[in-house]
Order: structure tokens, then sequence, then C-alpha cells
């Protein structure tokens, strides 16, 4: 049976047993297709499916790039593909990361809201960060429901947390509420409010997931240049300012929330540093070695002076190592 109604579903860490929570107390005859995206890397093995299958009734399978949406259906996309909604089917794309990851929550909540409009219901669970709240946003915007999982049920508080300081969630619940909540909406009549347009951010965001060229899709018609580069490829961000929180996008395509922009920069932070001190030791195992290669007629102020480098560079490498050491995020947690 072709879906009449869409669940999507995004999570980090802590998502999988949310999920599979949900799997499990969801009827056999469930009337709606659901869409979940967790944070994966991109080298995981494609298990998710099997995993959150053997947890209910319902068919949990891994999308393929056109398949058609079938109520009663779980879909999860495979490693390092975003899952994009198309009416009566599924995209799965190698688009641009979002908040670092791909698959991303947002390019399939945005899509959702923008194909379902009335009929797609948003759910943030557990997890790390703000990926979701955006897309969120959108599913309440073109008239869907929005669920929340109670951030202080959740092993992972800061999505469901985030999520909340983006917008009023329809509900706010315990994860335990979740599966009977959705049984009651998707009985329940689609709202037949006045259709409401499609924002131009939303259709061209979503088109970038796809794949369109960011710049062909209208990057420039919702974003300002910022003082800021994207961390990944050093293009210029654009900030985005048509939801509640800021964002930012690059020519490129990647995309960030302010909390995903800031440990993204904290990281490569870490990595220079640590390539930093790498190269500062390489430098002083070199001296070391020319010290061992000194003839005996060699001027004696020539080995005193590479000595004293080598003692510089160790010193310098240390200090930069306890600097290292206590790189600390400001508010954000990792995934």
């Amino acid at each position: 049976m072709d879906a009449h109604r869409l669940i999507v579903i995004g999570a980090s860490s802590g998502g999988i047993d949310a999920v599979r929570t949900i799997a499990q107390h969801l009827p056999a005859d469930f009337a709606a297709a659901i869409c979940v995206v967790i944070h994966i890397p991109p080298e995981s093995p494609s298990i998710l499916a099997e995993i959150i299958d053997r947890a209910g009734p319902l068919a949990s399978t891994t999308a393929y790039d056109g398949v058609r949406l079938q109520a009663g259906h779980i879909y999860l996309p495979p490693p390092d593909h975003h899952l994009v909604v198309e009416p009566d089917r599924l995209r799965v794309t190698k688009g641009p990361r979002e908040n670092r990851f791909r698959p991303a929550i947002d390019p399939l909540f945005r899509s959702a809201a923008q194909v379902f409009g009335p009929a797609a219901v948003g759910v943030v669970l557990s997890g790390n960060l703000d990926d979701g709240s955006a897309g969120l946003w959108a599913i309440q915007r073109l008239g869907g429901a929005t669920i929340v999982q109670d951030p202080v049920n959740a092993p992972y508080p800061s999505m469901p947390y985030n999520a909340l300081m983006t917008l009023t969630p329809d509900h706010c619940v315990p994860l335990v509420r979740i599966p009977s909540l959705l049984v009651a909406l998707v009985s329940a009549p689609v709202d037949a409010r006045e259709e409401v347009p499609v924002p131009d951010h939303v259709r061209i965001e979503v088109n970038i997931a796809k794949g369109d060229h960011p710049l062909d899709a209208g990057l420039q018609e919702i974003g300002l240049p910022s003082a800021y580069a994207c961390p990944e490829c050093h293009g210029v961000l654009l900030q985005l300012e048509h939801e509640t929180r800021i964002r930012f996008r690059c020519h490129t395509g990647h995309a960030y929330s302010v909390e995903s922009l800031l440990a993204a920069i904290r990281t490569k932070t870490d990595d220079s540093l640590w390539n930093t001190i790498r190269s500062i030791e390489e430098g002083g195992r070199l001296i070391q070695h020319m010290l061992g290669h000194l003839t005996t007629a060699a001027d004696p102020t020539d080995a005193a002076r590479l000595t004293a480098a080598v003692e510089q560079m160790r010193k310098q490498a240390d200090a930069l190592r306890v600097i290292a050491a206590h790189v600390e995020p400001t508010f954000v947690h990792e995934d």
C-alpha cells in the first residue's frame, strides 16, 4: 500500500536503542511509512536496518534510490548517503554533508515537509549537537506534526534540547510514549488547513541535498556572505537566517548550525595543534640525526648550537602538547 502519511525520525548517540523501542511497540498494520536517519560513520557496515527489523513487526530495509514508499515499512539510508523524500519514492544521494554528517537528519526532514506537508510527522530523539532542529522547524512550518523526546529522559539530551530551543513542538514526551502517540497521529485525519507554500530556502536546500550545484539551486538567493570559512572546503560561508537560529552554508554545499560549526572548528584546531607538534618533533629528530653524524673535527660550536635547537624544539612541542590536551568545546558536545 502506498504511503499517504510519513513519519521521519532523526537520532544520533543513543538513537539505535530509541528507534528499536519505537519499532518494538508499533502495530503490524501501522498505516504510515517511516524514514529514519541515525548518525553513523561512513565506513560502518549497513546493518542498522537488520537491527531495527528484528525489533518489531514492521519490515525495516536499507533504502535504494527510487524505492517506492510503502505504509508499514521502515527505511534507512545506506552509510554515507542522505535520504531524501520525493513524491511516492525516496532518493539516496551523495549530497554535501550537513552538520558534519552524511546521512544528516535535516535533509530528510526538509524533504518530508516539502512533499507531505501536513501529512508528515517529525520526531527528534537522543543525540548530541542539533542536527534535526532546522528540519523539524520546516515540518512545523508546513503544517506537519512535531515530536521531541523529553531531554530529561534522553541519554544524550542535546539534540532534543536544541530542538526545543528552535521551536515549540506539538509534543515533548518520554520515549515510551512516542509509539502510542504515533499511532494516534496516524489514525487521525490530516489537518486540512490552508496549504502553506514551501519557502524558497526549504526548496533550495532540498535540491542541494539531492546533488544540485548550490549556486544553480539558488543558494545566493537565501544567504549573505559571512566572515567565516567552511572548515571542510575553506569556501566562504553564507549566513542563513530563515528560522529562529542562525545557520551557515558554503558554495560547495556544506551546511552548519552554529553548534556544528563550533564543533568543526574545534576539530580543525585540534588537528592543527597535533600536526604542528608532529612537525616540530620531526625537525628535532632530524637535527638529532645530524648531531650523530658530526665528525670529531667539526666545530664544537656547531654541536652546541644544534643541541640547543633540539632542546628548544622539545620545549615547544611539550608546551603545545599541554595546550592540545586541554582544548575543550565551549558549549558543544560532539557525537
